[in-house]
């Protein structure tokens, strides 16, 4: 999916983790300049094994890029297999405190507490921001969730009609 027309999203860079390392970037930036933006950076958890992710993370909490905020999808599925069998990364939240950002944890699928947990002012402040959002992959499907196969995978055909039908069926 391309980041072309669509306001505020300066680019889409995909699994590779430069993402993050981009956001901070721009930040520090933004810090330096006294321009008051904010940076937001969506990320999954498999980016998190990427090195430059954690280059970037040590970065931002050095310099107390209090005007970035990362917002990881945590579904704990990844390429071809579970996140915990490509590379653990829990204790997750505590890795990020360690390195100086504040944390919350939510819901993924919780739309109050996501949205409570985008307002910069409800952080303390001093600190970048992650968002580790807890999501179920495929959620709402009986047969996709937590599968690997649906990480990469759309429904075509029966299958999509099958989730839609449930999906809908969830709904009421």
């Amino acid at each position: 999916m391309s980041h072309l027309g669509v306001p505020g999203v300066e680019l889409s860079t995909g699994s590779l983790g430069h993402g993050l390392s981009v956001a901070t970037g721009m930040a520090y930036a933004g810090k330096r300049g006294r321009d008051g933006h904010r940076v937001f950076a969506l990320m999954s958890d498999g980016e998190c094994d990427e090195g430059s992710n954690w280059e970037a993370i040590l970065f931002a909490g050095h310099h107390g890029l209090a005007n970035l905020m990362a917002i990881v999808d945590y579904n704990k599925l990844q390429s071809l297999t579970k996140v915990a069998d490509t590379l653990n990364l829990e204790p997750f939240a505590d890795k990020w405190r360690a390195f100086g950002w504040e944390v919350a944890e939510v819901d993924g699928h919780d739309h109050d507490q996501l949205a409570g947990s985008l307002e910069f002012t409800a952080w303390d402040g001093g600190k970048p921001r992650c968002v580790i959002a807890h999501t179920t992959k495929g959620k709402g499907v009986s047969f996709m969730e937590n599968s690997v196969l649906w990480h990469y995978r759309s429904p075509q055909g029966e299958e999509y009609e099958a989730a839609l039908a449930e999906l809908e069926a969830n709904q009421k």
